[in-house]
């Protein structure tokens, strides 16, 4: 057989036509592999631990994890002792997502989740929360730290700039790591369109946050008392990126060519609740 037909063969052998109905009948390889599948739940009896802190945070200091890290060290910067945490280590690569107590907490089996023992429902039951948006905000209005407030409507603007920014992080950042990261970093093998998808995408957003950083100190504004929740969940994810911390991508994505995004990110950086949040030890669940 010739090259050229050799060639041929190999290409029409690695299409992909997919099937009317999607079965799950092979393992598709790549990191999680051994943890993904299509149906969600408890896979196995687990008791998670609980301290005596008001707030129980079980995660890992993956960008999603280290969001809640930051807040959490931020608020205790400031000397809030309700605000004082137990940590526990999910590790996802052993499934311990999966264990029964964690998806009572949270029924799609990501980090992190937060229990609120400080207050109960009408049940009796403490506060669970799951997403890190969702805990962020929780934190911070209940706080009254680092989100402006509903209450003031001197501040809706600010809020609202506030809230749109973190959704924004919401929506973009699964392009950036389910997306980019996975493709890039633990895909079983290089496949050029999703990395050359993704990665154009990734660019895309780190220059909607260079381009805004031109005339923005923090996401929401020039004063140290603007820095808020827009800017920790963005920087856990799009900071580190830009420094070189996630899927050693940055000579690949570029991120020095983005300077006020590099500036940014190495003054978040730089505050001590987020050195401490980014290597906080978590407790073993067993």
């Amino acid at each position: 057989m010739s090259n050229d037909n050799q060639q041929t063969s190999t290409t029409q052998e690695a299409a992909y036509t997919p099937a009317k109905v999607w079965t799950n009948d092979k393992e598709n390889g790549g990191k999680f592999a051994s943890t993904n599948s299509p149906t969600a739940g408890s896979r196995h009896q687990q008791n998670l631990p609980v301290g005596d802190a008001p707030l129980q945070l079980y995660s890992l200091n993956t960008p999603n994890g280290v969001k809640v890290n930051i807040l959490l060290e931020e608020l205790s910067e400031l000397g809030i002792k309700q605000a004082a945490y137990d940590a526990y280590k999910i590790d996802i690569s052993a499934g311990d997502q999966f264990g029964s107590d964690f998806v009572a907490i949270n029924p799609n089996s990501k980090i992190p989740a937060l229990v609120d023992h400080s207050v109960t429902d009408e049940q009796g039951q403490p506060i669970a929360l799951f997403e890190s948006g969702s805990i962020l905000l929780y934190l911070a209005e209940k706080f009254e730290r680092f989100v402006p407030l509903q209450s003031d409507k001197q501040q809706a603007a600010a809020r609202a700039k506030c809230l749109s920014w973190l959704m924004w992080q919401m929506g973009s950042a699964p392009y950036l790591g389910g997306g980019f990261g996975h493709f890039y970093t633990y895909a079983p093998e290089p496949m050029e369109y999703p990395i050359n998808r993704f990665t154009m995408e990734t660019k895309r957003q780190l220059d909607v946050l260079d381009q805004h950083l031109a005339t923005s100190t923090y996401m929401c504004g020039d004063d140290e008392s603007d820095y808020n929740i827009a800017d920790i969940i963005i920087w856990a994810w799009y900071g580190q990126l830009a420094l070189g911390k996630l899927y050693d991508a940055a000579e690949f994505l570029q991120v020095a060519d983005y300077k006020n995004l590099q500036r940014w990110a190495q003054t978040i950086a730089d505050r001590p609740a987020v050195k401490r949040a980014v290597d906080l030890e978590l407790q073993p669940i067993s």
